[in-house]
């Protein structure tokens, strides 16, 4: 677990989507911080710092410091909403966190020994990550900043599921109390092989159809203009 991330917020006043925009235009990110049996609270932080933050993928999964004034608040973060087309940060969720209390989290996947697997150095096959990611539940102290996945052993046509995943003390995988259909796969080896698709030739203007094709039916055009005629 790390706790290295401090974020400076101010509290803010001003709530509705006009108040936001008017932050967003002073590279500030309007944000809100919920949880722990306490109200909601409006917060604002500085842009430029916040995408500095973001760009470590430990911030997504470690335990956050967001001071206040002179008070500070653990806390996880829960959502980023960021603009469509360009590099914004629109909003951010975060919840508060106590240190007796369990919280559910995504943290990243991280393959290892994927270079001297059997399945890769000697089958020829190539690894498949089928999650980049694994939903957890821990107490805050025990919250890992990622998950290795060691696939050095792995052979060819083999894969492992997330009950074969190595859990850090006290982490446990909620999905999996659920029965063993949701025990989903998370990375496998196979050899890829190439599917040659022919394509068709395609016919030049005026040219006519191979005899025996669907689309040339000169007997079923015959039948139903007969059939026109005994009509009339």
């Amino acid at each position: 677990m790390s706790d290295d991330f401090d974020l400076i917020a101010d509290i803010r006043e001003d709530q509705g989507k006009g108040a936001s925009r008017r932050l967003r235009h002073e590279a500030k990110v309007p944000a809100i911080i919920y949880g722990a049996g306490r109200p909601p609270r409006a917060l604002v932080f500085d842009h430029n710092r916040v995408i500095q933050q973001l760009e470590n993928e430990s911030f997504y999964s470690s335990v956050l410091n967001i001071k206040v004034g002179e008070k500070s608040q653990a806390a996880i973060l829960k959502d980023v909403q960021r603009h469509p087309a360009k590099p914004i940060v629109m909003h951010m969720d975060f919840q508060r966190i106590v240190a007796d209390q369990e919280i559910k989290m995504s943290v990243p996947l991280h393959f290892i020994g994927e270079d001297v697997a059997p399945g890769v150095k000697q089958g020829g096959g190539a690894v498949s990550h089928l999650m980049n990611e694994v939903d957890i539940v821990c107490l805050p102290k025990h919250l890992p900043e990622f998950i290795d996945v060691d696939v050095s052993e792995l052979e060819l046509d083999a894969m492992l599921s997330l009950s074969d995943l190595k859990l850090p003390e006290g982490v446990s995988i909620p999905a999996l109390a659920q029965g063993p259909e949701q025990d989903r796969p998370v990375v496998s080896i196979h050899v890829i092989k190439e599917i040659v698709i022919e394509e068709e030739e395609e016919l030049e203007p005026g040219a006519v159809p191979v005899a025996g094709e669907e689309d040339a039916a000169p007997e079923a055009s015959d039948e139903s203009g007969d059939e026109d005629s005994d009509n009339e």
